[in-house]
């Protein structure tokens, strides 16, 4: 039956505008205005004291792999990393092996989760039939078959006059547009930023200017169609510089930040560490700064991990050959939180937890990311003071590319809980 009370946390629920100690109720798996009824044996009590209790975390960038690449990620073990790292809901992306860029794909997505998710699984539909960006998926037959987005994540419709077309069909059934923001011209066989490392090294460079050519267009796009884009991934100064303007403007265009683009700058690559290869490249100095200022004024509303898992025998290759990306469900609230708001104090946490949950429950239109009164019991309890150490060794998702193994953080998720039922504690 899935009642608890969960006594004496600091509720933190951006969407509702409360920051108070106070107790959270559960009954039948929702959020109740009071406590469930019933004997005290069959309602689970759990003390929160010094813990903040929030709605339940939200990723909207998530790759679990499946179907077609399960010696990376499998639903079921993506959806218990997402457990681990405090994450009730993730949009997964459609760069699959059969891409999901059609209903049926997509069924197929929405059935596993349903048998081996612990937490909520959304799939996002690809723009462009196999992500090639030729000939737009049928976007019509999306929403029926329960898609939250569109989005060729991984690859990037170069095609301006395509993409057009897609913004407009998704403005006609409602579906907000998710980009990668990549021009391949510009940025051709790069691997790393383009900048002292990459001449230093002798690897081909990814300039800055590849990533804001596409944010530009969608900017471009997104008022000429009055229709929500949201670019994903954002790593350069001047992709945050456009995004504030055209915010400030009125523009239907959004930015998410993952935690590699803030923790590391594009010096990790001295090594060759293929765990520090990732698609867009980390950047300069500059480009984290100007990032984390965009944080702190609201053009960048959303934090994601763009959660990227291969295979051990993928990443060890040369550094060109390795594949781009690196895991985050697990490690990116720990970050965040220390990077953000212990080390910068660039926002509070109340800030922070906003971005995980009214943000991008705003942009997809999802019911999650709320402790209302009768919506889901999705609640993510956090000890932001705990201090922790990265070990990759105990991720919960099948693979282990990550930069951060060892790293010394500080606050993590001690307790997930998904409809009432608690599907991770630490």
């Amino acid at each position: 039956m899935n009642n608890l009370v969960i006594r004496n946390g600091r509720i933190i629920d951006p969407a509702n505008g409360r920051d108070e100690i106070a107790d959270v109720f559960i009954a039948d798996g929702r959020i109740a205005d009071k406590r469930p009824t019933g004997s005290k044996s069959r309602v689970e009590e759990i003390d929160a004291t010094n813990l903040i209790v929030a709605p339940g975390l939200i990723d909207i960038h998530v790759h679990l792999r499946e179907p077609g690449f399960g010696h990376k990620e499998t639903i079921e073990s993506g959806a218990q990393a997402a457990a681990a790292g405090g994450f009730t809901t993730v949009v997964c992306m459609p760069n699959t092996s059969p891409a999901a860029d059609n209903p049926s794909t997509i069924a197929w997505i929405k059935d596993r989760a349903a048998e081996v998710a612990c937490v909520h699984v959304l799939p996002a539909g690809a723009i462009s039939k196999n992500l090639a960006g030729e000939e737009l998926a049928p976007l019509g037959s999306f929403v029926q078959a329960g898609v939250v987005a569109i989005t060729d994540d991984g690859r990037c419709i170069q095609n301006h006059e395509l993409m057009r077309r897609a913004v407009e069909y998704a403005h006609m059934v409602g579906l907000p547009v998710l980009d990668h923001c990549q021009d391949y011209n510009l940025v051709g066989n790069g691997v790393v930023h383009e900048g002292y490392w990459s001449t230093l090294l002798g690897l081909p460079g990814w300039p800055s200017a590849g990533e804001e050519v596409i944010v530009a267009r969608n900017i471009v796009l997104a008022e000429l169609c009055d229709h929500q884009i949201h670019c994903q991934h954002i790593s350069s100064a001047g992709s945050v510089r456009l995004l504030r303007e055209a915010r400030a403007r009125g523009v239907k265009i959004s930015g998410e930040v993952c935690p590699h683009h803030i923790a590391l700058t594009d010096a990790a690559i001295e090594g060759f560490d293929t765990n520090c290869k990732m698609n867009p490249p980390l950047r300069a100095n500059t480009d984290v700064d100007a990032i984390i200022d965009g944080i702190a004024d609201g053009t960048l509303s959303i934090l994601a991990s763009d959660h990227a898992p291969h295979a051990s025998f993928e990443k060890q290759v040369e550094f060109d050959m390795a594949p781009f990306g690196i895991v985050g469900l697990e490690t990116e609230l720990g970050l965040f939180i220390n990077l953000l708001v212990h080390n910068r104090g660039a926002i509070d946490l109340s800030r922070l937890i906003a971005m995980y949950t009214v943000e991008p429950a705003r942009l997809l239109n999802l019911e999650a990311g709320t402790l209302s009164v009768g919506r889901p019991a999705d609640v993510t309890l956090i000890d932001p003071k705990l201090e922790w150490t990265v070990n990759a060794s105990e991720f919960r998702s099948l693979s282990k590319n990550t930069p951060f193994d060892g790293w010394k953080l500080k606050g993590r998720a001690v307790r997930t809980i998904v409809g009432g039922k608690t599907v991770f504690e630490l």
